[in-house]
């Protein structure tokens, strides 16, 4: 295995227990090393355009920045970097928003070791990744024939809002841990229920459980 061959990938993800588990699983693999590691959006950003990686693992519930805002960020700057999505959240939530603003692909954190290295060797190579589950879902959505729901009217940051709102997370909650004034995340909410026909927090959430947009 010569050099030029080795994926080089830097993980980003700001649990340490979490960037630990990707080392070791990638510590068993030939072909695929950690060029480095980012805690958070910004470091992210950073090492990404010292040009350290082929593969970017970015979670994309970010402490700083939304990992959607990190991904457009990436890409803008460093376009050949190829950018996996890692997120607890169910594909059908997030993975499409992520495909659209660039991401190479899309898994979830519970998914098995090989799935997450088949992942890793596929997008390096410049394909898509996505797994069988999420295609099924895609495919249902094409013979559904239906109009698209409201939610996915949303920007990523309306939708985002959302779904913490629907968390049970109150406006200055939100402001707090996205770091924006509460102003900012009240126009947010305005505009999200605006959008959808929505009146109040409560008609929210249960749009949200209705529609599994929340756990």
């Amino acid at each position: 295995m010569t050099t030029k061959n080795v994926i080089k990938v830097l993980i980003a993800d700001d649990h340490a227990i979490v960037r630990e588990g990707l080392k070791q699983i990638l510590a068993d693999t030939k072909d695929i090393i950690v060029a480095g590691h980012a805690e958070n959006g910004n470091e992210a950003i950073k090492l990404s355009r010292e040009g350290a990686c082929d593969v970017l693992l970015l979670d994309i519930s970010m402490p700083d920045r939304s990992g959607i805002e990190v991904l457009k960020q990436v890409k803008k700057e460093t376009p050949s970097i190829a950018i996996l999505m890692l997120s607890m959240h169910r594909e059908d939530q997030y993975a499409i928003r992520s495909l659209k603003a660039g991401a190479s692909g899309y898994l979830n954190k519970q998914s098995a070791p090989a799935e997450l290295v088949n992942a890793i060797r596929q997008v390096a190579s410049g394909r898509k990744y996505i797994s069988a589950a999420l295609a099924q879902e895609l495919a249902n959505q094409i013979n559904d024939n239906h109009e698209a729901p409201l939610h996915e009217t949303l920007s990523d940051r309306e939708y985002q809002t959302l779904t913490m709102i629907a968390s049970g997370k109150t406006v200055s909650d939100i402001a707090a841990e996205l770091v924006l004034s509460v102003k900012t995340i009240s126009m947010y909410r305005s505009r999200l229920l605006q959008k959808m026909k929505l009146r109040h927090n409560a008609e929210l959430t249960h749009y949200a459980i209705k529609n599994h947009l929340v756990d």
